[in-house]
């Protein structure tokens, strides 16, 4: 069981991490989201962040959305390792 819920904790800090970065992305305009290994990215964090998208759309063209998000992975990953 331990092994378990340290694997998925894991994961959740790797994923925080790829959300974080490309949120960073973001700032950098001439990035071709079509192009590898942004598509990559693009893919594995996109259906997450738009689950959020829904509850918070763009507000004056900021996206709050990827706060939201980061914010309950760390409250989920903060209660896995403390079980």
């Amino acid at each position: 069981m331990y092994l378990l819920i340290n694997t998925l904790a894991t994961f959740i800090q790797i994923y925080t991490l790829l959300l974080i970065v490309r949120v960073l992305l973001t700032w950098f305009p001439t990035i071709n989201w079509y192009n590898q290994p942004f598509a990559a990215l693009s893919q594995i964090t996109d259906p997450y962040l738009n689950l959020f998208r829904r509850i918070i759309p763009p507000l004056g063209g900021m996206d709050f959305s990827p706060m939201l998000a980061i914010i309950l992975l760390q409250v989920v990953g903060g209660g896995l390792q403390a079980v």
